[in-house]
């Protein structure tokens, strides 16, 4: 079966589709770009500008649980999503805004719609436990 067939039957998994580790790590630098940029959580990224190792850390935990959650080899050892925004008390808009920062980025990459789409569902999927915590 060519790829061509595997991608429309979505037997090619989604880490594959995103671009593999480079893509994600392209997809997570454009989205903490559009994070310091976008006036709803802006406050909440900016500091990392100042601190580069922590920013660092910040996109590689995140290239992980992404690589992970999208079906990529990637081991993910960081903390859980409950445990990484206890305390934060992130508004739905703070978290509609991220998510909206996330899919621009795709957009801006040139995914299409339906892969925005299935990202959008994980992000969706993780809402519960990144919200109000």
């Amino acid at each position: 079966m060519n790829t061509s067939v595997a991608e429309k039957l979505g037997t090619v998994p989604l880490y594959e589709r995103l671009g593999a580790a480079a893509g994600i790590e392209r997809l997570v630098d454009a989205s903490i770009d559009g994070h310091m940029r976008n006036p709803a959580i802006k406050a909440r990224f900016l500091p990392y500008r100042d601190a580069p190792d922590r920013l660092a850390e910040l996109k590689q935990h995140l290239c992980r649980f992404m690589a992970v959650g999208t079906g990529g080899p990637d081991e993910y050892d960081g903390r859980s999503m409950p445990e990484a925004h206890r305390g934060m008390n992130v508004s739905e808009a703070e978290y509609m805004a991220a998510t909206d920062d996330i899919l621009n980025a795709m957009d801006g990459h040139g995914y299409d719609r339906a892969l925005r789409n299935e990202v959008l569902a994980i992000l969706y999927s993780l809402k519960e436990e990144i919200m109000r915590v």
